[in-house]
């Protein structure tokens, strides 16, 4: 057994579910006291930048089989992006939910080496885990008072589990052993806590998802 840290960079955002088409909700928008309903035309998710750091605990099981347990902790921002649009379509208006997140990930993985070729192995590796958003009880939510809702944000739950797989590398150096790795990290529950808002009710299910890229520092 041996342990290490962790550096990483993230890119999050959402795998969405929107409702089908005739069902999806419309509101009333006031602009120079004119009143016009306006639809959820489309509805998508953009990734944003994150960084994380964390602990590895590495465990041999055989010879090029190892157990990793690398809980780290994330900071990461998603946006759900809406489209609105009037009767005609000829008039769009376009809103942007930021969702700003910190979460508490722990892994549990299979690390499968290659044979070491001088001071160089590569490997893939692949698992599950659980994933903790500590922001999720401070992300401002519920349904606003003004007529047009558009002050309303989406609000998630708290806790995940996800799977997770990816392959890296191993610089094997004097003092520590130096790795890189990108994995991808795909969330199974849906976080989606139903409101009656226009930007709630369009969607169905939305998961989580994580691409994240780790050098990794171990004794």
């Amino acid at each position: 057994m041996h342990f290490g840290f962790t550096i990483a960079g993230n890119s999050t955002d959402f795998r969405i579910n929107p409702v089908p088409n005739s069902k999806l909700p419309d509101t009333l928008i006031i602009s120079n006291k004119d009143t016009t309903r306006y639809r959820i035309n489309t509805v998508f998710s953009q990734p944003a930048p994150g960084f994380a750091i964390g602990l590895v605990t590495d465990f041999r099981i055989q010879e090029y089989v190892r157990l990793r347990f690398t809980p780290n902790i994330s900071f990461g921002s998603r946006k759900i992006q809406y489209t609105l649009a009037n009767a005609a379509q000829d008039s769009f208006k376009v809103f942007n939910k930021q969702v700003e997140s910190v979460f508490l990930i722990f892994p549990l993985e299979a690390k499968i080496q290659s044979k070491r070729l001088d001071n160089f192995s590569a490997y893939i590796i692949g698992g599950g885990g659980y994933m903790l958003d500590l922001a999720a009880r401070k992300k401002a939510g519920g349904v606003s008072n003004t007529p047009n809702q558009l002050d309303d944000n989406v609000k998630l739950k708290r806790d995940d589990f996800f799977y997770s797989a990816g392959a890296g590398v191993d610089f094997y150096l004097q003092y520590f052993k130096l790795g890189f790795e990108i994995k991808l990290l795909i969330g199974t529950k849906n976080l989606l806590k139903p409101e009656n808002s226009i930007f709630t009710n369009s969607l169905e299910k939305v998961r989580s998802r994580m691409v994240a890229f780790t050098v990794t520092f171990e004794g």
